[in-house]
């Protein structure tokens, strides 16, 4: 695990070989095809004229704003759409192995991408907020009232083993995932789809419950990831089976090689359906692309130095600013940059199990936040090259400040009875700034020796914090990379300077994904990826109902004024209602305490053979390098001609 761990490559491959959309995962796996679901899922239609049917038409959606392609665009704008086809993308994997290609199931570990095969009804972009585009389908159509939609398939869709897809396929992969899915599939379907019916071969209908929130309507059945039915009962094995030979979807790419726990390798489908699409030019460049997976990120490093694979994304800043020094860097092989990154902050952070009965008071959960000192961490660790994690919507505008005032403060009021009082007169929670020169901060000891002890924790004889009944606070930090060390052990340093009884448990991957799954822990590290418009998705990080069955919900979080704030949110209609409504939730949920937050880099560092290009302007919500990057053949032939590859 790196000071990043992998969360920027993790969430780099899902987004661009799933074009831009956000993070549907767990422990790291990438659902690049049920991302839709949280991502578009926050989406409205633009009011458009209805037809002498009474159905509105479109190509495409946006929540509140036009939409930035007409149905004509020739291409999406920050892509290449001249650019060669060709070669080879490499980039390496070190958080684990795997042994299945079916990312759709709780058994087995997927490979990193391997839900590159598979392509839903609707496409986000990369330079829009809020946007999604007709993919599999070529039209949709829905009333005023949205109570259900009718998606048309594109003339020749076809799976990539050649067979046409149909409504059918779309019909059999929306059961099958409501049914036999994944828990969060499980879950979130049934709220939003009471019903689907093939209307012919190539549409389908979904009609909505009409208590189902209006912007999650479209976007919940068009983001829904397509396979076809026959490939799954050709295979034999139940859906939930893990698998090495993986469903057949519609996308550019089709599994090449596979080595459990070593290598994948993705190769062009030669015969895609999608090659000529406005939406797929200057896209999909590469004829393959390679994973390699190693046991852990030095010897990963080690085999970009080596060139067993030509691009990195770097996560650590100390290898960033210490180890960019080998003899391909120097002389030119390999380009070292730092491209802008206009996403939200990765919401990295140290997660707090609020099952674990220690933490049920607050007071405890914000005295073990203060002791983390991120500012001496910053410095001394990372070169100052980082920003603190504070906001759930950190770096946007939607991040809460201050007092609750104006129309944040009316809607806080309208759920006072369901909030702590801190949250109206207290400003926003988060930890003031620790001292950049000594790791233990007299401070905020100070302060979270006097919150413990209010929560009834007083030091015994040995020194340790105990309750009434004796037991003391315990708090294990579970990790599974070396890396990571000098970031926990700092702090457990300073949990136990105060009388906190702290330690860290490494552990490997297996174990550490297999407690993660049991709520076996008191601390990890994971992520909250928020989006810029969020809709239903929020009950499965925060709701109540997610708290036991949702993989995303880490902290085990259930809270009544939380849940009514989500709500709130998801119900929103107007772009300043939904900022309003995120600001008043931000604030909650950093009054709760769930989490201390880490840090975020707001640049991409990169490093790659110099062979591959990016258009000029890149886009701000995605790097692109699955997705938009190509590569310069006389460049790679120059390279080859001298050795290096």
């Amino acid at each position: 695990m790196q000071d990043q761990t992998e969360a920027k490559v993790a969430v780099a491959t899902r987004d661009e070989a799933a074009r831009g959309l956000r993070r549907w995962a767990s422990m790291g796996l990438p659902l690049a095809g049920a991302a839709l679901i949280l991502a578009l899922g926050a989406l409205t239609a633009k009011a458009q004229d209805a037809g002498e049917d009474g159905l509105i038409r479109a190509h495409g959606i946006s929540t509140f704003g036009e939409l930035r392609y007409g149905p004509d665009a020739p291409h999406l704008d920050y892509v290449n759409p001249d650019a060669p086809q060709g070669g080879e993308m490499s980039f390496s994997w070190s958080s684990g192995s795997f042994d299945s290609m079916h990312p759709y199931s709780r058994i087995g570990r997927p490979a990193v991408l391997s839900s590159i095969f598979f392509e839903a009804m609707l496409e986000g972009t990369a330079d829009e907020i809020g946007s999604a585009y007709c993919l599999l389908c070529e039209e949709f159509a829905y009333p005023e009232d949205r109570s259900y939609v009718i998606f048309t398939l594109r003339d020749g869709v076809t799976f990539s083993d050649g067979t046409p897809m149909t409504s059918q396929d779309v019909m059999f992969s929306y059961e099958i995932l409501r049914d036999e899915g994944l828990p969060s599939f499980r879950a979130n379907i049934p709220n939003t789809i009471a019903s689907a019916e093939i209307v012919d071969e190539r549409s389908i209908r979904f009609d909505f419950n009409p208590d189902s929130p209006l912007r999650d309507r479209i976007q919940s059945a068009g983001g829904l990831p397509v396979f076809s039915e026959a490939s799954h009962i050709a295979s034999g094995l139940a859906f939930e089976d893990s698998r090495l030979e993986p469903l057949v979807g519609s996308g550019p790419y089709v599994l090449g090689e596979v080595e459990p726990g070593q290598r994948v390798v993705f190769t062009r489908n030669r015969d895609y359906w999608g090659d000529g699409l406005w939406i797929t030019q200057g896209r999909n460049n590469f004829d393959a692309i390679r994973i390699e997976y190693y046991g852990d990120s030095l010897a990963a490093f080690e085999g970009f130095t080596a060139g067993n694979y030509t691009f990195r994304q770097e996560s650590s800043s100390q290898a960033w600013a210490n180890n960019y020094d080998f003899p391909a860097l120097a002389n030119g092989t390999v380009i070292q940059e730092e491209l802008p990154d206009g996403t939200i902050a990765s919401g990295q952070s140290f997660m707090i199990n609020l099952r674990r009965p220690q933490f049920q008071d607050v007071r405890v959960r914000s005295a073990i936040a203060h002791m983390f000192n991120f500012e001496w961490t910053n410095e001394t660790l990372f070169y100052g090259l980082y920003a603190p994690v504070v906001s759930f919507w950190e770096n946007t505008w939607m991040e809460a400040e201050g007092l609750p005032e104006g129309e944040e403060l009316a809607l806080l009021e309208q759920f006072r009875d369901q909030l702590p009082e801190t949250v109206f007169t207290e400003e926003v929670f988060a930890v003031p700034e620790s001292s950049p020169t000594r790791s233990l901060d007299r401070r905020q000891s100070r302060r979270a020796l006097a919150l413990l002890e209010e929560a009834g924790w007083v030091p015994g004889d040995d020194g340790l914090l105990r309750n009434e009944a004796g037991d003391t606070l315990d708090v294990e930090f579970l990790n599974s990379g070396p890396l990571f060390d000098r970031i926990i052990n700092p702090y457990v340093e300073n949990l136990r300077a105060i009388g906190v009884n702290a330690s860290m448990n490494r552990v490997d991957n297996a174990q550490l994904q297999q407690r993660q799954r049991d709520a076996d822990y008191d601390m990890i590290t994971d992520h909250f990826p928020m989006g810029y418009e969020p809709g239903s998705g929020l009950r499965q990080y925060f709701g109540s109902l997610g708290a036991d069955e949702s993989l995303f919900n880490v902290p085990g979080l259930a809270d009544e004024g939380i849940d009514a704030l989500i709500e709130t949110v998801v119900q929103t209609e107007t772009r300043e209602e939904l900022d309003v409504a995120v600001r008043a939730l931000d604030r909650v949920l950093r009054d709760r305490v769930i989490r201390v937050g880490q840090w975020y880099n707001p640049s991409h560092w990169v490093a790659y053979y110099d062979m591959y290009r990016y258009p000029e302007t890149l886009p701000p919500y995605s790097l692109g390098f699955l997705d938009f990057w190509w590569i310069d053949p006389e460049a790679e032939q120059t390279l080859r001609d001298a050795g290096a590859l």
